[in-house]
């Protein structure tokens, strides 16, 4: 028999803050954190604007000799681990050290790093490259300094599957408890893209949004006037623990992860189908897993990025998976004001979904002043909404047509 396993920590650095308190207070109250962009000179981008993390000192979470060892989204990743920890008030003794492991992901990795070593390659000469380069941007190695920073010497990886890899992150470290491979999972996600290509790629596949003038009002999920995703960066990371382990140690439970779910679109390497059938089959596959009906259901911490397709093929794939109880869903996009993290995303949102269920509150869709007719869901518009909630699914959809999908649930002993 599979065994239980609970969430225990959250921790959280993105553009409304740094740490899980301030992040989750902000989001809350509906604070935006998309503004211009200060990182590069974006004078000449069709898109000017990002979710960047503001006065952030890696010295506070990293030795000062590591600090240029370490992308921009390791250094996220190292900061919302040590958030995470410090939430789930967790040791990790030598005695249980192969039993703790660490699995975060990105769908990019440093790719600051890439592009500031490649410059100095051009200009400089191949002799003038750090030998830093290749560990301080490969995807992995966020994975690595967190399992080095606590000596967890278990199950060690990294996913790379585009704005799903946190939630496969997440899921597959469910699993490695589940299974008894091991007993604390240190996991989710960080991102860190908010460069010249980075934004420069994404605004000529014109998918970001161009309302430069108006940032904060630039990503709105399911408004008849979004015009595109805004970039974010940062980090979500969060505690698994064995139920059984968790208790031993006296450690306060914020919820139980219960389900996990993939699927494939099958169908294009950007765009999801009309129907949402990737998007509905993971969301059943995943409240299968959980062995739970959609009744059980009060909260969807969506995708949601605020594209035009994406929006209304999520918005009819809930009403594929949830059919009659779609309508009773309060569902909302947490992106509205974070931007969008990439392969940072889904460990975000998967924080947000337990800290809603702890504080049964449902954060809010903001930007949703003129709501799409084809999206016609109850998506919490403009104000966060107390209220009972049991049972989070969280969605995260990829480039590649990869879809994972978490199922949250109230602890019950």
């Amino acid at each position: 028999m599979a065994r239980r396993v609970a969430v225990t920590g959250v921790g959280l650095v993105c553009s409304v803050g740094t740490g899980t308190e301030e992040c989750w207070l902000a989001v809350r109250e509906g604070k935006n954190g998309i503004q211009p962009i200060t990182q590069f000179d974006a004078s000449a981008f069709t898109c000017r604007i990002a979710g960047e993390v503001k006065n952030f000192d890696p010295l506070k979470y990293v030795d000062k000799k590591d600090v240029k060892k370490m992308g921009r989204f390791i250094q996220f990743a190292v900061a919302a681990s040590e958030f995470a920890v410090a939430s789930a008030a967790i040791e990790f003794p030598p005695e249980e050290a192969e039993r703790a492991g660490v699995y975060i992901g990105s769908g990019i990795g440093g790719f600051e790093v890439i592009e500031r070593e490649h410059k100095i390659l051009l200009e400089r000469g191949p002799s003038r490259i750090s030998p830093f380069f290749i560990p301080s941007c490969i995807v992995n190695l966020a994975s690595g300094y967190v399992s080095i920073k606590y000596d967890a010497k278990g199950p060690n990886s990294a996913t790379a599957t585009a704005c799903t890899t946190s939630a496969h992150s997440i899921g597959d470290s469910f699993r490695l408890i589940q299974h008894g491979d091991a007993d604390v999972m240190i996991c989710g996600g960080a991102e860190a893209c908010i460069t010249p290509m980075g934004v420069g790629g994404f605004a000529a596949m014109r998918a970001l949004s161009t309302r430069n003038n108006e940032p904060h009002r630039a990503s709105r999920p399911w408004d008849k006037d979004r015009d595109g995703f805004v970039v974010g960066e940062g980090s979500g990371i969060l505690i698994l623990e064995e139920l059984e382990h968790a208790k031993r140690r006296g450690a306060k439970i914020l919820a139980e992860i219960v389900g996990y779910g993939m699927s494939s679109d099958a169908h294009h390497i950007t765009s999801p189908p009309d129907d949402g059938d990737g998007g509905y089959r993971v969301m059943r596959n995943a409240m299968r897993d959980a062995g739970i009906e959609p009744s059980q259901v009060q909260y969807v911490n969506a995708h949601g990025t605020s594209t035009g397709q994406g929006d209304l093929a999520e918005t009819i794939a809930i009403k594929r998976a949830f059919g009659d109880h779609a309508a009773k869903l309060a569902v909302s996009s947490t992106k509205s004001m974070t931007g969008h993290l990439l392969g940072g995303a889904g460990g975000l949102e998967a924080g947000f979904s337990v800290l809603a269920i702890r504080d049964q509150i449902a954060p809010p869709t903001m930007n949703l002043d003129n709501p799409d007719p084809d999206c016609d869901l109850d998506y919490v518009p403009n104000k966060a909404r107390p209220m009972d909630i049991d049972c989070v699914v969280s969605n995260s959809f990829g480039f590649g047509g990869t879809n994972g999908c978490l199922v949250f649930r109230r602890y019950k002993p």
